[in-house]
């Protein structure tokens, strides 16, 4: 007998018959003898809904008001699939995230979480029930009821698992697994049967969203054992541990891509050991995050730095680097949008070296122009025209082979 977190996302729960499917998922469990906690997210688009009643009301809602008002949502999905696990003859109990002991730092909109009291669901679990509790929310010490921003009810679900000790942590989505690529825009990609912490939180950070990087982040400080599953088909999904057990002979396991990135370049810097610090200083207490850098030091002393950034954020980049132009003295701002950002990530590369080489060769052969480069042990991003984005995906995902069934080890 073992402990079982299953967590569910709103397309998963988005109907009065999902929420029965979801519940008969928790059954299966339940049958083969084990203890089951439940996450839910809001139903389908039921958050997007009252953001939007939020906006009929003010152009400038509070953020503490908006934690109050989307927390709403999952409330009404553990409601309803507690119903439905008791009307299935399952005892079964809902709790809010902060009637589940989700603590959280004092910040709305974005928080994290600093720790759980598992009191309450580990009373419920002994006495036989089903527990269901409501993802993406938390509360302050001081009582303040909190959301923990995108992703949220990942992350609820891989921190309860890490906090009751769970023996596993299923993700049920609308997709079957984590795949090389993402199938709507490369037609030959393949569902992977396993995948390493390391590789699933670079995916997700460069931009794969079936996981949030907290949830993996989480998972792997606790070494919890993650399974990204189908809701709707009953199949093995992608699992997600430390080592991957599976497709070990892979060089490359997967490739990430993300568009609206805008490369911002400041040209004429005056030479000084803080006109870094001072940039991405600033740029950091406006909570704008940069990503690639590339800097250039000329004979003259001057320096040119470039530096990319999501496109949303270009605008307000460049108003803060205007706003310090007295202590920087750089000559001018240049930017460049419509970009794109193209990863190929795996573990197999630490010890296989030329796979960058590989890459760019591949790019240069369909006339890609690589504009800015990233590098870590197990991953290699290119930054390229947006025009370019998937004919670079299909090229690589095609060299490196990754369609293809790996061979048993």
């Amino acid at each position: 007998m073992g402990l079982i977190v299953q967590k569910f996302g709103g397309t998963s729960v988005g109907s009065a018959e999902k929420i029965q499917n979801a519940a008969n998922r928790a059954i299966a469990e339940k049958q083969k003898g084990h203890d089951v906690v439940v996450v839910v997210s809001a139903m389908g688009k039921s958050t997007d809904a009252l953001v939007n009643l939020a906006a009929e009301i003010t152009s400038e809602p509070s953020r503490r008001e908006m934690d109050m008002l989307l927390s709403t949502g999952e409330q009404v999905t553990i409601s309803l699939l507690a119903m439905a696990l008791q009307e299935k003859g399952y005892d079964a109990v809902s709790y809010t995230g902060w009637q589940a002991g989700v603590r959280t730092e004092a910040v709305h909109g974005n928080a994290r979480i600093t720790d759980i009291d598992i009191t309450a669901i580990r009373s419920q679990l002994a006495e036989g029930r089903i527990t269901v509790v409501a993802g993406f929310q938390g509360v302050t010490e001081d009582g303040g009821i909190t959301t923990l921003g995108r992703g949220g009810s990942d992350t609820t679900a891989v921190a309860l698992a890490a906090a009751l000790e769970a023996d596993k942590c299923d993700i049920y989505t609308d997709v079957p697994g984590v795949f090389t690529t993402d199938p709507r825009y490369v037609r030959s990609a393949r569902k992977l049967a396993g995948i390493s912490y390391d590789e699933m939180l670079e995916l997700a950070n460069l931009g794969a969203g079936v996981l949030h990087p907290r949830a993996v982040e989480f998972a792997k400080n606790y070494q919890v054992p993650l399974e990204v599953r189908s809701s709707t088909e009953h199949e093995a999904g992608t699992l997600i541990e430390e080592e991957s057990s599976m497709e070990q002979n892979l060089i490359v396991r997967g490739i990430a891509f993300e568009d609206q990135i805008t490369r911002v370049s400041v040209t004429g810097l005056a030479s000084g050991l803080t006109t870094l610090s001072t940039i991405f200083t600033a740029l950091a207490k406006r909570n704008i995050n940069v990503d690639i850098i590339i800097q250039t030091q000329s004979d003259d002393g001057e320096a040119d730095i470039s530096f990319s950034v999501k496109t949303e954020d270009a605008a307000q980049t460049v108003a803060v680097l205007e706003e310090y132009k007295n202590a920087l003295d750089y000559e001018k701002i240049e930017t460049e949008r419509k970009l794109a950002k193209v990863s190929i990530v795996g573990s197999g590369m630490v010890s296989n070296p030329g796979v960058a080489a590989d890459m760019f060769a591949v790019l240069a052969e369909k006339n890609v122009q690589v504009k800015m480069v990233s590098t870590s042990e197990i991953k290699v991003s290119a930054v390229v025209s947006e025009n370019d984005m998937v004919k670079a995906v299909e090229a690589l995902h095609n060299a490196f082979e990754l369609s293809k069934q790996p061979s048993a080890v």
